[in-house]
């Protein structure tokens, strides 16, 4: 049986919801697929991180912001390599957007909005998220569609990838087929297809291709590049290319090699925990100033080392120093380190760093070469080689620890090129008429250049998604 819509949204979360949604309250006949059990995608992992200027909040705690003020910092911070027009969009809305959250009973968090320094941080507090993080943002979606569906006009398709896209009338898209139900193949007519399927870091052969490095993902395993790949084979452009940028160091997956575990992360930002840790790459060598607090400037030091790999090393009197403040690995205490090194895939304990260096895969004699040099730094008081200030402590009391840390992608900067109509754009630079595409699948370099700028993944996704579907349930 062919079906008709008015819309096709392919992708059920963060920037796919709210397109539809909006699009079925503002009249339109509206068909969101989804190619998982549930809705959500990335929202069931992400932080959700949203940044607004001029936003009620803001307001309620005496924070003077703007717009401007906004747009300045991520220029700042992004050094001006996103896409500018996109980004003034997403300034432009994105207090409508948290204050549109708030409205409909989004929980935030107490402390919100609050400066964020995961990354290089705003000159003003403007970063919002839930009580149950990016959750919170969800259970807002799922109540919107509920709405949605109560008119009749949106249905819901779940475990229902997309398969294809069909070729329309003046280059344009004709709809889609779904392998409904897992099943079988549906065909739906459209009047617009909307692109809402995510990033691909959970794809090593696109990863690589698009990225140009290895993938050690923690990315949602839904996030396999599916709207690009259906794109594409339509003469899609792809854009953000040698954008690139790891977010800085994760332990590796206690069972799936190529992926690591975000949830038990060291901590490893300098402005939350100075650290007493030195940092090596195999070789044994330290690379970069472990309290840099540029977290920007130490992801890109990362890149230029053998394999984006390291070591954080340390001694057991460092261990214990971290009782009273800010832990090595998020929730784990003194006790629970100890006790899970050489049980915990990629923590390691010895007592010589020889023998650390031989059960890490770390070169035993540049690691205490190493070792001692940075021993004579604490006891000069001044580290010669990176420029280290925070020496609180030698390496010097065994036993001695070793834990592995990747570069580690939880989204992705390339992604499908599109104009600021949202419409994707060919390898010509021409614009499709009726295929749009949102969220992650259009990259995060569109929205933060090379850089991780605050809240501007989550924030573009969820303006776009509702921008968009009103204006095609107008047109």
């Amino acid at each position: 049986m062919e079906h008709s819509y008015d819309l096709v949204v392919v992708g059920a979360g963060t920037a796919g919801i709210p397109c539809a949604a909006e699009a079925a309250l503002g009249g339109a006949r509206v068909l969101l697929v989804e190619k998982d059990h549930q809705i959500g995608g990335t929202l069931h992992i992400s932080g959700g991180h949203m940044a607004a200027a001029g936003t009620r909040r803001q307001a309620e705690r005496g924070i003077a912001d703007s717009v401007e003020a906004h747009l300045t910092d991520i220029r700042r911070i992004s050094a001006g390599t996103a896409r500018d027009d996109l980004v003034r969009i997403t300034a432009e809305n994105a207090a409508e957007t948290v204050d549109w959250l708030d409205d409909r009973g989004f929980r935030f968090a107490s402390e919100t909005p609050r400066i964020i320094y995961g990354h290089e941080p705003y000159a003003t507090a403007r970063t919002y998220y839930g009580v149950d993080e990016a959750v919170s943002i969800l259970e807002v979606f799922e109540r919107l569609l509920d709405e949605a569906v109560a008119t009749g006009r949106l249905d819901l398709w779940k475990n229902s990838p997309v398969i294809g896209l069909t070729p329309g009338e003046d280059g344009g898209v004709g709809g889609v087929t779904v392998l409904r139900g897992g099943a079988e193949d549906v065909e739906v007519r459209a009047r617009h297809v909307v692109l809402a399927t995510g990033g691909f870091a959970a794809d090593p052969e696109l990863f690589l291709e698009l990225e140009g490095a290895p993938l050690v993902s923690a990315a949602h395993p839904t996030s396999t590049g599916d709207g690009i790949h259906l794109a594409r084979e339509l003469g899609a452009a792809v854009a953000g290319t040698g954008s690139f940028l790891p977010t800085f160091g994760g332990l590796p997956h206690p069972t799936s090699p190529g992926r690591a575990n975000w949830s038990d992360r060291q901590l490893l930002i300098a402005a939350e925990r100075p650290p007493v840790e030195i940092y090596v790459d195999k070789h044994g060598r330290r690379w970069v100033a472990e309290d840099e607090l540029s977290i920007d400037d130490k992801e890109r030091a990362l890149t230029r080392i053998d394999d984006m790999t390291f070591w954080t090393v340390f001694d057991d009197a460092m261990v214990e120093s971290t009782r009273s403040g800010r832990p090595l690995v998020v929730g784990w205490t003194p006790e629970d380190l100890r006790a899970r090194a050489d049980q915990r895939t990629g923590v390691h304990s010895a007592g010589t760093l020889e023998e650390l260096a031989a059960k890490a895969g770390i070169d035993p004699a540049g690691l205490v070469a190493t070792a001692a040099r940075y021993n004579e730094a604490v006891a000069a008081g001044e580290d010669t080689d990176f420029g280290r200030t925070h020496l609180p402590l030698p390496l010097a009391r065994p036993p001695f620890y070793a834990i592995r840390n990747h570069a580690i992608s939880l989204v992705t900067f390339a992604g499908l090129d599109i104009d600021s109509d949202f419409r994707v754009r060919r390898t010509d630079g021409s614009s499709m008429r009726n295929l749009y595409a949102i969220g992650e699948v259009i990259g995060a370099a569109a929205t933060c250049g090379q850089s991780f700028c605050s809240g501007m993944l989550v924030t573009p996704a969820i303006t776009f998604g509702r921008l968009l579907g009103r204006r095609l349930a107008a047109g």
